[in-house]
């Protein structure tokens, strides 16, 4: 049943610059996404997938029809085509590394460069699977089209095996995740689904139904300007205000010092000058109480620190982000089970269920109306020159997805 196609695929994407841009207003940020999404829609058509589409925003639309007389829900598999900003994807030269064996991985164009199993966890499974990573001086590009690829290849097995019965199935590549903006242009009724599933995980074997909740913060402070000659008792300095205040963050909720359900408040942009500056936090918990607590503390450290300058002023201004999609999946617990007995299907005995210490496309979409976990795609060591995949563990995203269709059918 299992023809892959998803190895073959996944080379020639990651070959595809698609690095999306925070600082561009244009949607999508870099127009450069387009030329992979392109390239998807004419392999689309060309398995006969006859619907499918790239928007003026960067998104393709595609339909596998359903095959059954059953009512089945509509189900929509999604990834990102974009690459983090955090390190270069042009240029990017894959390397197929055969039947690992446990040894270290050299990465030949910058060879300080060296991908150590006692370094990453999952190679310990990995031994005699084909690892592939970029050359050394740039991402590899998994996330997320090791997704993508695994989703192209589900659509050509259920396109060419109409003996596997599916509702329809409607697929999804969103441009920009890796900026934040993954879904803000998708059209929800065009998409037409009811359940969802993104294609963007570590571990072979795992589904995340938890995110992160995510708030925003920026800290603007106002201080009082003087000439440095005649400043004693006159200047109250924005920028040292704004290091005092950095200082007070407790280690306890730093992400160096944090894992598992534990939240944090960081700072990720200071800029500004004497009279004015400002410093611009993240806030993660996984409750919207912890949310809260994180911002009352921000708050009351800024408070103690004005203390000391009675001229100058502060505000702290809080904006929501994103929630923990396990709010609205634990409202549609078929969602996560269909997902976890495809996952048994396709070869892993106790599935993996994790909680994401950050956000995906699914965290948002859940919230607006397309309840949607995350499934492993195989990606490690996401967003560096480090980056590794295994083929086979993109294999068996590919299949997961094909039971999982079939499950939703048997079911319905």
């Amino acid at each position: 049943m299992f023809k892959h196609t998803v190895k073959e695929r996944f080379l020639r994407y990651v070959q595809i610059d698609t690095q999306s841009d925070p600082d561009s207003t244009s949607i999508p940020s870099t127009e450069k996404q387009k030329n992979l999404s392109r390239i998807l829609v004419k392999e689309l058509q060309e398995m006969g997938i006859k619907d499918a589409e790239l928007d003026a925003y960067g998104y393709v639309y595609a339909t596998i029809p359903a095959n059954t007389d059953k009512k089945v829900p509509v189900i929509c598999f999604c990834s990102h085509v974009d690459t983090a900003p955090d390190c270069s994807g042009a240029g990017v030269k894959p390397i197929v590394h055969a039947n690992y064996k446990g040894q270290d991985l050299v990465l030949p164009d910058d060879p300080t460069v060296v991908i150590r199993e006692k370094e990453h966890e999952d190679l310990r499974h990995q031994h005699g699977n084909d690892i592939v990573t970029a050359s050394g001086t740039t991402l590899l590009g998994a996330d997320n089209k090791a997704g993508v690829a695994a989703i192209m290849d589900a659509a050509q097995i259920l396109m060419t095996n109409p003996a596997i019965k599916h509702g329809k199935v409607r697929i999804l590549f969103t441009p920009d995740e890796e900026i934040g903006r993954g879904v803000d242009k998708v059209d929800m009724k065009k998409l037409g689904a009811r359940y969802g599933y993104t294609i963007d995980g570590e571990t072979a074997g795992s589904i995340e139904d938890e995110t992160f909740s995510a708030d925003g913060a920026v800290v603007t402070i106002q201080g009082v300007a003087a000439h440095p000659g005649f400043a004693k008792g006159k200047m109250e300095h924005a920028m040292k205000i704004a290091g005092k205040i950095l200082a007070k963050l407790p280690d306890r909720l730093s992400p160096e010092h944090t894992e598992g359900r534990q939240g944090f408040i960081h700072p990720t942009v200071i800029e500004g000058g004497l009279e004015k500056a400002t410093v611009k936090f993240i806030l993660r918990d996984f409750t919207e109480g912890g949310l809260k607590r994180h911002a009352k503390t921000l708050q009351k450290i800024v408070d103690k620190v004005l203390e000391q300058y009675p001229n100058s002023q502060a505000k702290v201004e809080i904006k929501e982000q994103y929630r923990n999609m396990g709010k609205v999946l634990r409202r549609h617990p078929q969602v996560v089970s269909n997902a976890i007995e495809a996952l048994k299907r396709a070869g892993f005995a106790d599935p993996l269920k994790r909680s994401i210490r950050g956000g995906t496309d699914g965290s948002r979409l859940s919230f607006m109306g397309l309840p949607c976990p995350n499934l492993f795609a195989g990606e490690h060591a996401f967003h560096s020159k480090y980056e590794w995949v295994s083929v086979q563990d993109m294999e068996k995203a590919a299949q997961t997805i094909v039971h999982l269709a079939q499950v939703w059918e048997e079911k319905s």
